[in-house]
């Protein structure tokens, strides 16, 4: 009005082009007071700029909620705690545990900012998550072994990750805990991680050493989780009754075939795999014995041995009608020749007497039936 314009030829919509926001010229000398959005509306550019600037509730507000997710991880350790700042002093703003999906919001050198599933966000380590890739191949580790039977039961000796290879520097998602129950379902054997160095008086002609070996099972535990675990992490529950009799020996898998009454009680009677007592053989078991129960002496006798055996787990057990001899336990161990072709070899168990159970066309060997008095 003071550069000599009239209220009719100011223009009806002032462009904001900063926020795209259209401001509206007052149509009235008398203003009322109205909300905060209509008043900017009703202001010259310069103005509405000032009152957005100085508001900066009504741009920002609600942004935290909007943030693009970077990436989904998962919680790879027991308990983490969520921090509010990326600081020596912080305050702990919530927990995550071992399984748990998080989204990536940010990263400030070690560490990520992550939310919940319950919407919950804070700061931890980045060394605690896996992607969601690795989640993903060991959700199918276990998918694949679902119905791998079982060779033994076991024991977690200290609390140690389910990895998902046999390798010490493999990924891992879960951790056991020292007691918890688990089953075994496959060995490996691969090599140490930690390098061998000659000494320096050693002639150089001679080379490294050989690498020291180590052995893997894979497990499954109580609640279904799958994963590799140093063998030497896992004591197997082998029954006392029976370990006495392993001659020093490492009882690698062991197998209930049948029970007996004696008096008042049921007595299992076992198949039980042995190998060699150190890491890096390269069969799984390399001999089997049988174990009955003698109700006169009431006690384990050895009814049947094989010894110089190249043994492929896992083994498989069962029951199968043989005519006369009634249902019998069965055993069907899976041996490599001397081309390393894997071979199935059938056994019934009708006690005390193990004997081979030959396939059709197969011929006839003469079983090797050791009895052991102790």
């Amino acid at each position: 009005m003071a550069a000599g314009r009239s209220r009719s030829q100011l223009p009806s919509e002032v462009p904001i082009a900063h926020y795209g926001v259209p401001v509206r010229a007052s149509q009235s000398s008398s203003l009322r007071p109205r909300a905060s959005s209509t008043l900017v509306r009703s202001l010259p550019n310069r103005a509405a700029f000032l009152v957005l600037a100085l508001t900066p509730g009504l741009v920002a507000g609600g942004c935290g909620r909007g943030r693009k997710v970077l990436e989904i991880n998962y919680v790879s350790a027991p308990q983490v705690a969520l921090r509010d700042q990326v600081a020596a002093v912080f305050n702990k703003v919530g927990v995550v545990r071992s399984g748990d999906r998080v989204e990536v919001l940010d990263h400030q050198r070690r560490f990520v900012k992550v939310r919940t599933s319950s919407g919950g966000e804070g700061w931890m380590e980045q060394r605690y998550l896996v992607s969601q890739k690795t989640y993903g191949e060991l959700e199918k580790l276990g998918e694949d072994h679902r119905g791998d039977p079982v060779q033994a039961t076991g024991m977690a000796r200290n609390d140690t990750n389910l990895h998902l290879e046999a390798a010490r520097d493999s990924e891992h998602l879960y951790q056991l805990s020292s007691g918890d129950k688990v089953s075994l379902l496959e060995r490996a054997t691969t090599e140490k991680a930690t390098p061998f160095v000659l000494p320096a008086s050693a002639p150089a002609n001679k080379g490294q050493p050989k690498r020291a070996m180590e052995d893997w099972w894979l497990v499954r535990d109580s609640h279904g989780r799958t994963g590799w675990v140093l063998a030497h992490m896992v004591d197997i529950d082998v029954p006392l009754e029976i370990a006495q009799y392993a001659e020093g020996q490492r009882i690698q898998a062991f197998f209930v075939l049948d029970s007996v009454a004696d008096g008042d009680k049921k007595v299992p009677e076992y198949l039980v795999l042995l190998n060699q007592p150190k890491d890096g053989m390269p069969c799984d078991f390399d001999q089997i014995r049988v174990f009955t129960w003698n109700l006169r002496r009431h006690r384990y006798e050895t009814a049947y041995r094989e010894r110089n055996l190249d043994g492929v787990l896992p083994v498989l057990v069962g029951q199968e009608s043989f005519e006369k001899e009634g249902t019998l336990p069965t055993f069907t161990l899976r041996l490599k020749d001397d081309e390393a072709n894997v071979l199935a070899r059938k056994y019934k168990l009708n006690t005390p007497i193990v004997r081979r159970v030959l396939a059709p066309g197969e011929a006839g060997e003469k079983p090797m039936v050791r009895k052991h008095r102790r």
